[in-house]
């Protein structure tokens, strides 16, 4: 099998590039033929194939995204393939993999939280307005056979507004390393939290991604305005505007309470300092830093617009509140002070990640793909077999 992999840009610190370094190295294992089509790939040395680069000059990120759009499916027209998984909005893949969830349910959600002013250039954006019309050239592509979601609110987000039929949308979840995070993580509390000046009684939330707008930290940080201390958050992950939300910790006094820990090439350490993780994410379709947390055996509290929230109701696993809810967020923060529930619930929330394995994932995906490959499905699949050569309008 002779698989073409899309993703455009590499970055250490993405949840995407971990899925992907994940699966390829399992697929190859399984003899899979992949080639990678990226702009970059530092970490192209952790698996046996090397990757194609596609990198055509830009400027800004419209024209980074059209000029690499067109330049891969040019690329990939010539190009012997059997399958094209793409981890971008392009209509020349046969699946399409939503790791990023839809960008119109995105911006939705972001505008809900935005100043008037802010929505009016939100709206005249015209990379938003090139992803959301991408977006439904894609989903319109008759070429298009099979979209990989990485969670069930995905999956109906894309049925609702693209009218997709259940059967090509594939729930496949993320890979969890429960061997590498594990509730044995708690050997680094004392130790980081006498580095951090962290009170041993003290309950510690952990809030893992960068991004913060849209992973919510400043939600995060209000909600433990409301709750006495000496419980604290600690927040790991990039972000442009850092200092505005150290002032933001400032202003309510929580100076010595809200530690900004930055991008950590290896998180682990704060995961074993934490006594439970906090996500109140605008939009997140299945984010890896939760779905780790529960390996740990942490409870999560985490937003309705998080793919991990199904798996925290369906497990009694933690908690799940709106977008923004900074009351009902500070509310289960403070539930969560009690170890015994605690407990109870990070047993459950590792019990939920424990299946989710790589060898799983990569089970899934073989089928998907032998399926589309089937002989009899393709002499039945009418337009959407025709030659890989469709490249995005």
């Amino acid at each position: 099998m002779r698989l073409a992999v899309i993703r455009q840009r590499y970055t250490p610190f993405g949840g995407a590039e971990r899925f992907l370094e994940s699966a390829l190295a399992s697929l190859i294992e399984h003899g899979v033929a992949v080639t990678l089509y990226t702009r970059e790939w530092p970490g192209a040395g952790s698996t046996p194939m090397e990757p194609r680069i596609v990198d055509p000059f830009h400027v800004g990120g419209l024209w980074r995204d059209a000029g690499f759009a067109h330049a891969v499916c040019k690329a990939i027209a010539g190009a012997s393939i059997d399958l094209v998984q793409s981890h971008e909005r392009l209509a020349c893949c046969d699946v399409f993999r939503a790791g990023d969830g839809v960008h119109a349910a995105w911006l939705d959600e972001r505008m809900r939280h935005l100043s008037p002013l802010r929505r009016l250039g939100v709206r005249i954006n015209p990379h938003h307005r090139y992803r959301i019309a991408a977006e439904r050239r894609m989903f319109a592509s008759k070429r298009l056979r099979a979209v990989i979601c990485n969670s069930k609110m995905v999956k109906e987000d894309i049925r609702a507004r693209f009218g997709l039929p259940p059967d090509r949308l594939h729930v496949i979840y993320n890979a969890v390393a429960s061997d590498i995070f594990t509730p044995t993580l708690r050997a680094h509390r004392s130790k980081v939290r006498a580095r951090l000046r962290i009170p041993e009684n003290a309950t510690v939330f952990l809030q893992v991604g960068s991004g913060f707008e849209r992973k919510g930290v400043a939600t995060s940080i209000d909600a433990l305005a409301q709750i006495a201390p000496p419980a604290h958050l600690i927040v790991v992950g990039k972000d442009r505007h850092l200092a505005r939300y150290a002032q933001r910790a400032r202003s309510h006094g929580l100076s010595r309470r809200v530690t900004l820990a930055g991008p950590q090439a290896d998180p682990r350490p704060y995961y074993g300092a934490a006594d439970a993780f906090v996500l109140p994410t605008l939009y997140d379709p299945c984010p890896n830093a939760a779905l780790e947390a529960m390996a740990c055996a942490m409870p999560i509290i985490t937003s309705r617009r998080s793919g991990a929230a199904e798996l925290a109701l369906e497990h009694e696993a933690g908690f799940v509140v709106a977008p923004g809810d900074v009351a009902a967020l500070a509310r289960h923060m403070q539930l969560l002070h009690e170890k015994t529930l605690r407990a109870r619930l990070g047993a459950n929330a590792r019990n939920a990640v424990l299946p989710l394995t790589s060898a799983a994932m990569t089970a899934q995906l073989l089928a998907l793909y032998r399926d589309l490959l089937d002989p009899e499905m393709v002499s039945h699949a009418g337009p959407a077999s025709q030659p890989r050569n469709e490249a995005i309008g």
